[in-house]
Formats: structure tokens, C-alpha cells, sequence
């Protein structure tokens, strides 16, 4: 026989951890390289690029090229093109309109010339004035010089056939890369957009079309799951509440399926994000700052989507499995010992719920251990304590249950939320299973 605790429905419940201000910049990447006479191309250290917002007088922190010319922008505004300005020591400075916002892997080739830097003002004016029609694209073209309309020998042309032939590859590349970045930018617009307006039905939609578009890249894909799983704890508490006193009972279980799969899926879009945020190397050239961003939001967010499985006592055995590895993970972010100990709480509860009776029990020992007077994890223990006991026919699992209960309704003040559960249950064991709490045993354990 399990004994279920009968929370009462919170038809105003918050979710603390989704925001309506959801990420609105992407990271843009890319390089710079140099061609030379002979048609080959090395990298630029040292190259500093300028980005220019062109529908607005705005421009971004510039960045400078490694060893390997490999640049990187964080935050750039998402939906908005750039003019990267770009220059370095014996170079002739060149600029590329019309840069999409989270673009990756783009490729600006400069030419040999004098180093010179241009100016904003000046770089807006040529763009103004359509000088420069040939470098309107960032990919590694660049203006033909007069070697090339002589007459090329056969080692020439097996060179310029290859520089020719990464030409194509990577103007495909970076022809893909903006397709997929429109589509990413478009889905962050419209799910945020949705999002406000709380049709979490579209914003779900739309930040899972942003993710199939490029679904490992870290420059996205992280931000697209955390605003995905946002959207999708919305949802779920919407329906709950919805139908929460529905009378109908096949309503009722219809419903409550699909927030469990809303939860579920959530905790899915976090876990998933915060993978592609742990993956990433120096190679990848991002935001240490972004993706530390990125990685908290991600595991607060899973923290109140099982914190709200609880509440609505609403969890999915599916998240069984990854439930003690994400809440112990956010613990160990906080350092706020409450904070630290909610999660713990929020860990056990999960199990409760569950019907896990074995480890809920097992976690709500660990937190009162280290917090001995925790009225929730009293109750939660002497709960699932009597939940075991039933289940297995144990008389000493039933008594400590009991004992633990009484202590927990000694203490607790009569608003809280577990303590008319405990009485009835306390009532129940002592009429059906002749167990009466013993006040000597304190709620402790017996050996």
C-alpha cells in the first residue's frame, strides 16, 4: 500500500528560472588570411577586425587574430548585419558588408599593402557608395591581380587550380553556415517573440527548428535548448494549472501525461545543452564568458524543471537516471548553503514522487545529516519510510516513518504544506497497522 502525499493545487505557480529576456546575441567566428602573388594564402596573426551594426550607429569591442588568424565576436546582436573592417601590419585594409550575425567560420582575405587602418566613418562611406561591390562577401575572394591575366606556367596552374578548388569549398561552406545561421537568428526572433506572448506552443516550435538547423554548434545550439526547455516548463505549468480540478478523469490523466513528456523533455533540452557547452575546446575559439553562461543556465534550469515535477508530483521515470547528476552538479555551483541543500531536497523528492522509496530515503539521510532540524526532508524521510514499509511488509520501516512524521509535526507550523498529511498518516498507522510514534526514539535511526 503506498501512501502518496496530497499536495494541494497551486494554481499561481512560479517559475523562477524562465525569463521572458531570452539570449539575443550569437557568437561569430572566422578567420583571416592573406593572399599572396603567387595565389596562395597564409594566415594573419595579429589582424585586428572591427564590426560595424549597418542599420545603426553601433559597433562591437573589436577582435584580434591568433596564431592561426582565427577570430571571434560574442556579442554581436542577433538579426543584425556587420561590416567587418579589418587590418594588420603589411596589409591593405579591406572590409566585407552585409555579415549576418552569428555567422561561423568565415573567411576575410586581405592583400599585401601598407598597413593602413581605416576609419568607421570612412569604412561606412565606401559601403555607402557601393565602392567596393567586389568584397561584398566574406569568402576569401579577392580582387584579381596582374599575374593573373599573364600567362601561368604548369606549376602555377596546378597551385592556382587548388587555391581555386579550397576557394569553392569554403564558399560553400560559409554559404551553408549563413543558410543555417538565418535560420537560427529567425527561430531566437520568433521564440522569443513567442515566448512574450506566452504561445509557448510556437516558441517551443521555433527554438527546435533553430537547433536542427546547426544542433552541435556551441555558438547556438546551447542558448536554442536552454530557451527550448524554458519554454517547455511554461507549457507544462500552464497545463497543469489548466487542468488541475478538471473533473472529468480522462481529461485529467490526459493532461497530466503531457506536462510529465513537457517536464521530461525539458530536462532533456537542458541536459543536451549543457553537453555542447562541455565539449567545446580552445580550438573552437569561444567566449569563455558565453559559455559559462550558457552552462548555468542550463543547470538552473533543470533544477526548477525538477523542482516543479515535484510540486505538480508530475515526474517521468525518464528522468530518473539523469536526475543525480544535474541537481548534485547546480549544488555544487551554489554556494549559498540553503541553495545547496534545496537541491539535495529537490533530489529526494524526485524519488519520492517516482515511487523510488529506496533512494529517496537514502537522500533524504544525506540532508539531514548536514541539516538534522529540515522539516522538509523530515517529512520527506518519514513518507517514503512508511511508503517502503508498506510496500515490504516492514514493521521496522513503518515505526521509524512514524517517529520521524511525529517529529515533523511537532515542529512544523500548521501552514505547511506537508504537516495535515502527516497527522492523517501518523492517524492511519496507529488504527491500521497498531504503530504509534515513540517519542523516546526522537526520529532517529535504530541500529
Amino acid at each position: 500500500m503506498i501512501r502518496r502525499i496530497n499536495v494541494a493545487v497551486l494554481l499561481t505557480l512560479i517559475l523562477a528560472a524562465v525569463s521572458s529576456a531570452l539570449s539575443q546575441s550569437a557568437v561569430t567566428t572566422g578567420k583571416v588570411v592573406m593572399q599572396k602573388a603567387d595565389n596562395t594564402t597564409v594566415p594573419v596573426a595579429g589582424a585586428v577586425v572591427e564590426a560595424f551594426q549597418m542599420d545603426m550607429k553601433t559597433s562591437a569591442p573589436p577582435a584580434k587574430t591568433g596564431k592561426s588568424g582565427s577570430f571571434s565576436f560574442a556579442g554581436l546582436r542577433l538579426g543584425s548585419s556587420y561590416i567587418l573592417s579589418v587590418s594588420a601590419p603589411g596589409a591593405a585594409p579591406n572590409y566585407f558588408p552585409n555579415v549576418r550575425s552569428g555567422s561561423e567560420n568565415l573567411v576575410l582575405t586581405l592583400t599585401e599593402g601598407d598597413g593602413k587602418k581605416l576609419t568607421e566613418q570612412e569604412v561606412r562611406a565606401a559601403v555607402a557608395q557601393g565602392a567596393a561591390a567586389a568584397k561584398a562577401a566574406p569568402t576569401g575572394t579577392a580582387a584579381k591581380t596582374s599575374n593573373e591575366t599573364a600567362e601561368l606556367t604548369p606549376e602555377q596552374k596546378k597551385e592556382k587550380a587548388a587555391h581555386d578548388a579550397e576557394v569553392a569549398r569554403i564558399t560553400a561552406n560559409n554559404t551553408k553556415a549563413l543558410k543555417a545561421n538565418e535560420i537560427v537568428n529567425k527561430a531566437l526572433k520568433d521564440g522569443d517573440a513567442a515566448f512574450t506572448a506566452k504561445n509557448y506552443d510556437a516558441a517551443v516550435a521555433a527554438f527546435s527548428e533553430g537547433v536542427a538547423a546547426d544542433p552541435d554548434f556551441a555558438g547556438s545550439a546551447p542558448v536554442l535548448l536552454n530557451n527550448k526547455g524554458a519554454s517547455l516548463v511554461a507549457r507544462a505549468v500552464v497545463t497543469f494549472n489548466q487542468n488541475a480540478k478538471a473533473t472529468d478523469p480522462t481529461v485529467k490523466i490526459e493532461a497530466f501525461k503531457k506536462v510529465r513528456q513537457d517536464f521530461a523533455d525539458a530536462v532533456d533540452s537542458y541536459d543536451r545543452s549543457l553537453k555542447i557547452s562541455k565539449a567545446v575546446t580552445p580550438a573552437d575559439q569561444l567566449d569563455p564568458k558565453t559559455l559559462e553562461t550558457n552552462k548555468m543556465t542550463a543547470l538552473r534550469g533543470a533544477k526548477e524543471a525538477f523542482r516543479l515535477m515535484t510540486l505538480t508530483e508530475q515526474v517521468d521515470e525518464k528522468t530518473l537516471p539523469v536526475a543525480p547528476v544535474l541537481l548534485p552538479e547546480y549544488a555544487a555551483t551554489e554556494t549559498d548553503p540553503v541553495k545547496k541543500s534545496e537541491a539535495k531536497i529537490i533530489l529526494a523528492d524526485v524519488y519520492r514522487v517516482a515511487g523510488d522509496s529506496d533512494n529517496a530515503i537514502v537522500a533524504y539521510r544525506q540532508v539531514l545529516e548536514s541539516s538534522p532540524d529540515n522539516l522538509d526532508a523530515m517529512a520527506g524521510l518519514g513518507f517514503s519510510l512508511v511508503n517502503n514499509g508498506y510496500i515490504k511488509n516492514d514493521k521496522t520501516q513503518l515505526q521509524e516513518g512514524a517517529n520521524f512524521l511525529q517529529k515533523f509535526a511537532t515542529a512544523a507550523p500548521d501552514t505547511n504544506k506537508y504537516k495535515a498529511d502527516a497527522v492523517g498518516l501518523i492517524d492511519t498507522l496507529k488504527k491500521e497497522q497498531n504503530v504509534a510514534p515513540v517519542k523516546s526514539a526522537g526520529g532517529k535511526r535504530k541500529n
